[in-house]
């Protein structure tokens, strides 16, 4: 069963740092409050460089003042 799930697995983007990426807006709804309509709202904001690699899920990204969530963040979110 284990080499079943292995074939059909994902293999992940590789992020190296100074990689640019695009964020989604999936955690940034408080923050986008002239955008109620989920429909209308862009998935993906700007482009942030990567600071430095954590793991191979995880990311950290150079990111403004005014985006106020934590600078480490899971690559699904990339």
């Amino acid at each position: 069963m284990k080499q079943d799930v292995d074939r059909r697995k994902k293999k992940g983007k590789k992020y190296h740092k100074g990689d640019l990426v695009m964020l989604s807006t999936r955690d940034l709804k408080w923050q986008m409050k002239e955008r109620r309509i989920k429909k209308l709202t862009k998935q993906f904001v700007d482009l942030y460089k990567i600071k430095r690699v954590i793991l191979a899920n995880a990311v950290k990204l150079k990111l403004p003042a005014t985006i106020k969530i934590h600078p480490v963040v899971n690559a699904s979110k990339v």
